[in-house]
């Protein structure tokens, strides 16, 4: 079996990764250094030199999520279940008020909320995202909301941010809408996880995905006039199939390794001034 060169590319990285957390120390068993050369031999091997590297090229985000939409709901996503489980709690918490789900996607949060008696509005920049979800709906863009200042008890944008340039924008943009003392929450892929094969894909393209540090949320945050409540990184846990079928048939001992407490999501809780 060959492998193109970009594939091979991917894989060396998640062995190379893995030999570095062996190097700072993680118990990764015996033999483990052995074993991952030897499969770094079996890859070199296998590459088809001639198969000519190609960008795969980017794709805008109302593009991307367009053609996703269709599949979004019944593709497995590992990264809701670390998501879902640190957000849900802090969802959970809010006072029934009025709720503005921003970036809402097929309105995964949205139709949480709503269960629970929250009067929710979602707002997408995807016409194609919005068709599948429910309840009140609206297209906007997340750092333009057609909404009043001081106008909703909270807002939850989640899985979002990463998409654009910075982060100024979408926060100060939601500190308008919340009333003063309300929530908002966020989530996002963690910056480390980007790194494992985490960039969003549509058509094979890739999506926007900036590199987002702690340091930049609290900046962002203290700019926009808000009080960080709790920052929470949720690790993977047990991910079956790490790092897909690939990853699981070339290196799947080096792909546990680098999955292993990484942390897959940063998650925030902030309260408007």
């Amino acid at each position: 079996m060959s492998l193109h060169p970009q594939h091979a590319a991917w894989l060396l990285g998640l062995e190379g990764v893995a030999l570095l957390r062996h190097g700072a120390g993680d118990d990764l068993g015996g033999g483990f250094v052995e074993a991952r050369l030897a499969e770094v031999r079996r890859i070199v091997d296998a590459i088809d030199d001639e198969t000519p590297l190609v960008d795969i090229g980017d794709i805008s985000v109302r593009e991307g999520y367009a053609i996703w939409a269709a599949s979004y709901d019944y593709e497995h996503n590992p990264l809701f279940g670390p998501d879902e489980a640190a957000v849900r709690p802090l969802l959970d918490a809010l006072p029934i008020g009025r709720i503005a789900d921003v970036a809402s996607g097929t309105g995964r949060q949205a139709a949480y909320l709503s269960e629970r008696g929250h009067d929710v509005i979602a707002f997408d920049l995807s016409a194609e995202m919005l068709a599948h979800g429910s309840g009140t709906r609206a297209q906007a863009d997340l750092r333009s909301l057609p909404l009043p200042d001081d106008s909703v008890d909270a807002a939850v944008c989640t899985l979002a941010l990463t998409h654009l340039a910075d982060l100024d924008s979408p926060l100060t943009e939601l500190a308008r809408v919340v009333r003063q003392g309300g929530t908002i929450i966020t989530s996002d892929i963690h910056v480390l996880s980007l790194y494992l094969g985490g960039v969003a894909r549509a058509d094979g393209r890739r999506m926007p995905a900036t590199r987002y540090f702690a340091s930049d949320y609290v900046r962002a945050a203290v700019a926009a006039g808000l009080e960080i409540v709790t920052c929470l990184e949720p690790r993977w846990g047990i991910v079956e199939g790490e790092g897909g079928p690939l990853a699981q048939h070339w290196c799947a001992a080096a792909a546990a390794a680098v999955y292993r407490d990484t942390p897959a999501a940063i998650v925030w809780s902030f309260r408007v001034r």
